[in-house]
């Protein structure tokens, strides 16, 4: 018997605060400002593989799955009706990317609330992905500063213009994902708080947002910390914004995707200056995209043409994956990879899966990464990467 999934979406009167409904790892969190999604349960799993065609094979899997279903939705909005939450790797020749169409949906946007029950009629829907896995060493400090140092001067050879690099750093203990997403969501409310199968996190970029055939991104590029003394804080802020590195950086994060939505949009525009981002820890620059889609894409389609950018890759992209691939250390597995839902309209949500956590029975393993350019000083973007560090860290002990 062939499957067919059977969705049915209605309203409810009010959903209580949606992180404190989560429950062990098995649960799905997409929240920001209060609004999104907590998910239970799995009505149908999709394994995209590795591989440069794994965003086109989801999703023509998932398009397989939604043109056939039997859809009963009272809300009509984006988000309701079947979703598929979906988290992939940085990259590609890594296997662990899965999507998931949540057995129970609750959400709740522009003051509305609803509740979905997604079911699959016939043989299930489950293609297991096999697991995110990371090789055992974590590189040390002096380790990492001497990788900057070598991306640095490859830099500086005018073999590359940007390389992202990344760090991890284990901890071990007892875990509470429901407590951890909801001192982030609490802690960072402009952020992305997320949870997908141990994967914690709460990131301020979006990668893409797509409404019907209007598509958004915002980017975020060149980073300094906080005080909490107000004019020292600007001044934190106005240097920033004044650095020629970091401005150099943040253009060409803005360039990647500016140059991918441009051939996707019939119109788009772009903010001519970026303006300052601040979170309760860090500050980052950064800049809002917004176009016209000229053809049909969905979601996670615009999230697959995008990704990776040069905010959490480099440029070249080739050569700047490269590098990362034989200087870092450890497999990122699904860290600075895309994370978000998809609707079966195709509207949806991705970010880029940043300031997060892995979480096993007893440990984390946690990332942060810098970009670095020709004026990189290794001693320095080691600080930066424990500024955004920070943010996991207090949330595991909050």
């Amino acid at each position: 018997m062939s499957s067919r999934l059977v969705s049915f979406t209605e309203r409810i009167d009010a959903a209580p605060d949606l992180v404190s409904m989560v429950r062990g790892l098995g649960a799905y969190v997409w929240v920001r400002e209060g609004d999104g999604f907590v998910a239970w349960g799995q009505a149908a799993s999709i394994n995209p593989g590795a591989g440069p065609e794994r965003f086109e094979r989801a999703s023509s899997r998932l398009a397989s799955l939604f043109d056939i279903a039997s859809i009963e939705d009272d809300v009509l909005r984006p988000g309701t009706g079947p979703i598929a939450y979906a988290s992939y790797t940085f990259d590609p020749s890594t296997a662990g990317s899965r999507l998931v169409v949540p057995a129970v949906v609750v959400g709740r946007a522009g003051g509305e609330c609803w509740v979905t029950v997604n079911g699959i009629v016939g043989d299930p829907v489950d293609e297991h992905a096999a697991a995110v896995g990371h090789a055992e060493r974590v590189v040390s400090e002096e380790a990492w500063m001497r990788a900057v140092a070598r991306v640095r001067d490859q830099i500086r050879g005018g073999w590359l213009e940007k390389v992202v690099l990344a760090r991890a750093v284990t901890v071990h203990g007892s875990f509470d994902p429901r407590a951890i997403a909801g001192a982030l969501a609490e802690v960072y409310p402009q952020c992305y708080t997320y949870c997908f199968d141990g994967l914690v996190g709460a990131s301020p970029e979006l990668l893409c947002r797509r409404t019907d055939a209007l598509v958004e991104s915002l980017v975020l590029a060149g980073t300094t910390r906080r005080s909490d003394d107000i004019a020292e804080d600007e001044r934190l802020g106005a240097t920033l914004f004044a650095s020629s590195k970091e401005r150099s950086e943040h253009e060409l994060a803005v360039g990647t995707v500016r140059d991918v939505l441009s051939l996707m949009c019939s119109e788009l525009k772009v903010e001519t200056e970026p303006s300052l981002l601040g979170l309760a820890n860090v500050q980052h620059l950064a800049t809002h995209l917004r176009g016209d889609l000229a053809e049909p894409a969905t979601a996670l389609e615009i999230a697959g043409r995008l990704h990776p950018t040069a905010a959490v890759c480099g440029v070249p992209t080739h050569d700047a994956l490269a590098l990362i691939r034989s200087l870092e250390g450890f497999d990122r597995g699904r860290y600075a990879g895309p994370i978000g839902w998809v609707d079966s309209r195709g509207d949806g949500e991705f970010a880029i899966a940043l300031r997060c956590a892995e979480i096993s029975q007893n440990e984390a393993r946690l990332f942060a990464g810098n970009g670095i350019v020709a004026d990189s000083d290794p001693a320095a973007e080691l600080a930066e990467t424990e500024l955004k560090l920070r943010a996991v860290r207090s949330a595991m002990r909050a």
